[in-house]
């Protein structure tokens, strides 16, 4: 069984993981909506027209707003071969984009959403989530002990785990002038890093690494402790080359980069491309990401979309995301289909020892948002 031990299961994945678009590219059955995370804009070849969007869908017709990849034509032929249900994907690049369309009339056209945990909290607060009606699921006992009752949704009573993740360090060994094992790295070799290290753009994970860097919690709400991880990050300003969450692959892989702040997928999958290359967890912690599924309260077709979650807890299905996305999933069934080379992966599955340092990102008071926000700008702007 894989280690599953965060403190606290509510994380965020504001602008995160990077995925191979081109399998994504010509999927049969799908309309994609400018499927890269890294992209922007509308009306692109192969997205959903305003009138495709606001159609009512038939009992035979399901809508899905989601991350980029997390479907291809094949997961989704055969969904369909099992229940006859046509399913339309479209697809967002950040939590914030997914939750300013679910606010509009366009986002009434969707049965099944894909927000990250911690926007899983604050769209029950909005009250935008359909209560699950366990009675209609199948399969919610196979997921992993920690994701029965996660902090951010007790008891999954508005929306079930599909897939999780870390955030740490990639690097080409060759390229650093010591083992890497933590943050402590980037602060103690800002001379030898000298603007050939690159960090996630985003304020939370930033500040997180550096808040956890100096003894405190990701999530820390004390004026002090941000402060003082802001002062750390203006030391390490001469090793940072950039702020970026994508389009930091190539410049790690052909070496202008010696180190990069990255999601767990996104570093998992350069590794496939560029062996060479290897991911940790920091071991002072880092945070925990996980991504979900939940109908919303004005889904067309909620039916369907118990069909799609019952779908995707099949161990099966599970199991073949893990093996394309290289994305670690919280349904143990699914875990114990997966080769013995996965399953010891500690990039996947880290060990307890690790997770038992990581933290979820959770929703902030707003006095204390604006306060990482004033120091965010500061940083990123000098």
């Amino acid at each position: 069984m894989p280690p599953t031990n965060p403190q606290n299961f509510s994380v965020s994945a504001t602008t995160r993981r990077r995925f191979l678009q081109a399998s994504a590219a010509a999927v049969s059955g799908i309309v994609l909506s400018n499927c890269a995370r890294n992209l922007s804009g509308s009306n692109a070849p192969g997205t959903a027209s305003p009138e495709q969007t606001s159609s009512s869908p038939s009992d035979s017709t399901l809508r899905i707003f989601t991350w980029a990849n997390y479907t291809d034509d094949e997961l989704l032929k055969n969904f369909k071969d099992k229940t006859g249900i046509q399913a339309i994907v479209e697809t967002f690049d950040s939590n914030e984009a997914m939750l300013t369309k679910m606010q509009t009339g366009a986002g009434k056209a969707y049965s099944i959403v894909f927000p990250s945990d911690y926007k899983v909290e604050e769209m029950i607060k909005m009250g935008m989530l359909l209560p699950l009606d366990k009675a209609r699921l199948k399969g919610t006992e196979n997921l992993m002990q920690n994701w029965q009752n996660p902090g951010y949704d007790p008891d999954n009573t508005h929306s079930i785990p599909a897939v999780w993740g870390t955030t740490g360090l990639i690097f080409d060994p060759e390229k650093v002038s010591s083992e890497v094992k933590g943050w402590d790295y980037v602060w103690d070799n800002v001379d030898q890093l000298n603007r050939r290290l690159s960090m996630i753009n985003d304020v939370r994970e930033v500040f997180g690494a550096t808040l956890r860097y100096l003894g405190y919690s990701y999530n820390s709400t004390k004026a002090s402790e941000i402060e003082a991880a802001y002062e750390k990050l203006l030391e390490l300003k001469p090793a940072i080359a950039t702020f970026l969450t994508n389009g930091w692959e190539d410049q790690l892989a052909s070496g202008d980069l010696a180190l990069s702040m990255a999601y767990s997928q996104d570093a998992l999958n350069l590794i496939q491309e560029s062996p060479n290359l290897k991911y940790i967890v920091p071991e002072s912690g880092s945070s925990l990401w996980t991504d979900t599924m939940v109908i919303p309260k004005t889904a067309p077709n909620p039916d369907a979309a118990y069909e799609w979650i019952n779908f995707m807890l099949e161990p099966e299905n599970s199991a073949r995301l893990v093996e394309r996305l290289k994305i670690s999933t919280p349904n143990q069934a699914a875990y114990e289909k997966l080769s013995s080379d996965l399953q010891q992966n500690e990039n996947l599955f880290p060990s307890k020892a690790v997770l038992a340092k990581c933290e979820g990102i959770v929703p902030l008071p707003s006095e204390v948002t604006e306060l990482y926000d004033r120091y965010w700008t500061q940083l990123t702007s000098t």
